[in-house]
């Protein structure tokens, strides 16, 4: 799923391509992709686009009249950038945008279809569709901590619950337990002072730094290759492999669609943490699917 890094990626490149121009075609091909239908997405058609923004994981165009396109690309919706007037693909493709200088495709490379767009009229309604989650790399570290403490859960469920944290899912949480050296199934209640201080800047540091890689490694181009795991992520996707702290072998817990990658020696003081055994807490503490997640 793209998180906070790969979200603002995608805001970069249609910054460039679509602000300022009118979106004069909209084609869709399934109709599940559409959540909302008043307005319709007709109404979209001929407007301008006027700013783009991030609310959470969904990227919201605003259209002239205060119209606002909102789009969650769930696990594996993907956006593609393609010559203008490019059809809508009969396999894994939900949508066309087109607009004067290029059509923008609205992918999704799996079976269950998740991805989603929303038309919605004024700012109200906007807000309506924020869970509410802290935006992590503009809040001090008291709001942080407080958003975090409200309700006593995991770190793991915390960092990705986006009533809590904004933008965060499945890799970054990994990367960023790993860089504060904490357990993922440490709960809020028992962090310290200096442990919620590590956590804040871990966060930051890790969220910050993976905006700036992946804006490096596209430049100016439209991101084509986006995907949940990047082979330069320390702990992410790496079960078995060194942890490039202590060089011990990342471990992981399988629960569901997720799986939580981390290292013992770094971050339970050598301790496995045993899915069997964890099974009740995560059942509890954990939801059983992604849209489950995300309806929180």
């Amino acid at each position: 799923m793209p998180e906070l890094p790969e979200v603002e990626l995608y805001l970069r490149a249609l910054r460039s391509r679509i602000v300022g121009q009118p979106l004069e075609r909209v084609t869709v091909r399934s109709p599940s992709l559409l959540r909302t239908w008043d307005p319709p997405i007709s109404a979209a058609e001929g407007r301008r686009v006027v700013a783009i923004r991030r609310l959470g994981k969904r990227i919201v165009w605003e259209m002239e009249g205060e119209l606002f396109i909102v789009i969650h690309l769930m696990i594996a919706g993907r956006l593609k950038w393609r010559k203008k007037g490019t059809k809508v693909p009969k396999k894994g493709a939900h949508a066309a945008f087109d607009f004067p200088d290029g059509t923008l495709l609205l992918t999704e490379a799996a079976t269950h279809k998740r991805a989603s767009v929303h038309v919605v009229q004024g700012e109200e309604a906007l807000a309506a569709l924020d869970p509410g989650g802290v935006e992590p790399l503009e809040v001090s570290l008291e709001e942080f901590a407080a958003a975090l403490t409200r309700e006593n859960h995991t770190l793991k469920r915390a960092l990705t619950d986006p009533r809590i944290l904004s933008g965060i899912g499945n890799a970054h949480s990994d990367e960023v337990l790993l860089e504060a050296r904490l357990s993922p199934m440490k709960r809020t209640a028992q962090l310290d002072a200096t442990e919620m201080t590590r956590l804040y800047e871990a966060t930051r540091r890790s969220l910050a730094e993976w905006t700036d890689r992946l804006q490096g490694e596209v430049g100016e181009g439209f991101p084509e290759k986006m995907t949940a795991f990047h082979p330069e992520m320390r702990v992410h996707g790496r079960y078995g492999q060194p942890c490039p702290h202590c060089g011990s072998p990342i471990q992981r817990i399988v629960h569901g669609e997720h799986e939580t990658n981390y290292c013992a020696r770094c971050q339970t003081g050598g301790r496995l943490l045993h899915d069997r055994a964890l099974s009740r807490l995560l059942r509890e503490d954990w939801p059983r699917t992604l849209e489950e997640l995300e309806g929180r």
